[in-house]
């Protein structure tokens, strides 16, 4: 099973769409919090499942369950947490939440987690992507940057 990782920060529509067509993946899972930003131009949810349909033959998929919490994001981009400590509360956030057992893993073969950071190093859809692969048999992670 393969799963992608991408964000939308910093990358042109074109150079996002055209990294998604030629990672070949069947299905988007968006997991950001808020996915009708105003701030998230052509990656606003209605815009984004119709660009992705039209342009890359793609299904969209929405998975907050694969979010952190408001509180915790905030804490976070408001500095009032580092890296580490956000870390290991949300990998303690997706064992709460059981996400190995309660997402179905057709979902994620072949997709691509989809989240704002223009890098996965500090982003929860890396998080979430190493946490599947520990769980799961037989995962790769292809971040596309």
């Amino acid at each position: 099973m393969k799963i992608y990782t991408i964000g939308f920060t910093k990358k042109p529509a074109k150079k996002f769409f055209d990294m998604l067509r030629i990672a070949g993946a069947e299905t988007l899972v968006d997991i950001r919090l808020n996915n009708v930003s105003q701030l998230a131009g052509f990656a606003k949810r209605d815009d984004l499942k119709y660009f992705l349909g039209e342009i890359c033959g793609m299904a969209y998929a929405h998975r907050p369950d694969l979010a952190p919490t408001q509180p915790m994001l905030d804490d976070y981009k408001k500095k009032r947490t580092d890296w580490a400590t956000y870390e290991e509360e949300f990998l303690e956030l997706m064992e709460h939440r059981d996400i190995s057992s309660t997402l179905p893993q057709e979902l994620l073969n072949n997709s691509v987690l989809l989240c704002s950071e223009d890098t996965p190093h500090h982003c929860h859809r890396r998080l979430v992507a190493e946490y599947l692969a520990l769980r799961w048999d037989g995962v790769t992670v292809e971040h596309l940057v």
